[in-house]
């Protein structure tokens, strides 16, 4: 695409990822960005005060389940790019409360699908052809791998949960679109994010602020689940070369090539913090390591293959896991105004999908 400013419509835009990628657009692209985001629970529109006051930035709030709202805001913003990453997406909320995650991730998709239609149907010109829907989901709705092997762009969906299930549909939903009405659609499908601004329900976040507060830090089973994980700059990258330079119609798998065991995760959480802010009474952050009962239905690992995004797109993560953790760690230590009112106000680090 050229360098003429167009405008990258995000959906969950105040979210972990959607956050970040709104940062990366503003700081480092021409784009117009307009964040659409129902501000729920995991949505804080502080994660991007940085940018807040670009002349290039503009928020919306709304849901994706208001089908009205978002074809107000698409004929006003006049989208030439859509990042659909609103979505409800942690396993352990879906396992109690699973209905939230088929209204926003499957039927917030649909509304996002037909109103993007509708308004792609009435461009022409340059407009009409430039037009891309971007759905990024989640290497979740492929289910579990043994020991071997790696997640593809070909492998058949097998989701084990609510929240992979909920993904699964949203995905189907936006390749049925591509074939049966022609929208210009890419798939992304992404391993387990990390980095700054996480919320701190998910696994990394939360070890690092129970550490802090010389809580256990509690391990599913017997920690031996592996998961392939992705520092989030890293993510964006990728998701503005596939939606600039990818080919409509296909999906592409964006890994980190980082897997670890969720216990080699934890462990490193605590060998970080030993060097960057060692525990008050001494010893080790790893005495506060405890094993808990197993998540229902946890998948055994997830691995991807992202051959075909280097191939194709000359794409590859540049942040180590050491480094991206290090740099992770290092922000939750300095940035407690940020996730102190989070567990003030919103979540309080308790165990969700008993």
């Amino acid at each position: 695409m050229s360098n003429i400013p167009k405008n990258v419509l995000v959906t969950g835009g105040a979210g972990f990822i959607g956050s970040a990628l709104v940062r990366h657009l503003i700081k480092n692209t021409n784009y117009n960005v307009l964040n659409y985001d129902a501000l729920t629970y995991a949505g804080n529109l502080s994660s991007l005060d940085e940018v807040s006051q670009s002349s290039r930035y503009g928020f919306v709030k709304g849901d994706v389940c208001d089908l009205e709202k978002i074809r107000e805001t698409i004929a006003e913003f006049k989208p030439d790019i859509v990042t659909h990453l609103a979505a409800e997406s942690h396993v352990d909320r879906s396992l109690t409360g699973p209905r939230a995650f088929i209204e926003t991730n499957v039927f917030g998709t649909f509304n996002m699908l037909s109103a993007c239609l509708e308004y792609w149907r009435a461009l022409d010109g340059d407009k009409k052809d430039r037009f891309r829907f971007h759905h990024i989901s989640t290497d979740e709705v492929f289910g579990a791998l043994g020991e071997f092997g790696h997640f593809t762009e070909e492998t058949s969906y097998d989701p084990r949960s609510p929240y992979s299930a909920s993904k699964a549909g949203s995905d189907h939903l936006v390749k049925a679109w591509y074939h049966s009405y022609g929208l210009p659609v890419l798939v992304t499908n992404c391993s387990n994010n990390y980095g700054p601004y996480h919320f701190p329900e998910k696994l990394i976040p939360l070890t690092i602020i129970k550490a802090l507060s010389a809580q256990p830090l509690s391990v599913y089973g017997t920690g031996n689940n592996v998961r392939d994980w992705l520092f989030v700059e890293d993510h964006v990258r990728a998701l503005v070369e596939i939606f600039e330079h990818g080919q409509v119609g296909e999906s592409y798998m964006i890994g980190g090539n980082s897997e670890r065991s969720n216990l080699d995760v934890v462990e490193s959480i605590c060998d970080a913090l030993d060097t960057l802010k060692p525990r008050e009474k001494g010893g080790s952050y790893r005495e506060q390591v405890t094993f808990v009962t197993d998540r229902p239905g946890h998948d055994f690992r997830y691995a991807i293959d992202a051959s075909k995004i280097r191939n194709e797109l000359s794409w590859q993560p540049l942040v180590s896991f050491n480094n991206g953790l290090m740099i992770t760690v290092k922000w939750y230590i300095e940035h407690e105004e940020w996730w102190s009112p989070i567990l003030a106000n919103k979540y309080d680090g308790t165990r969700l999908g008993l």
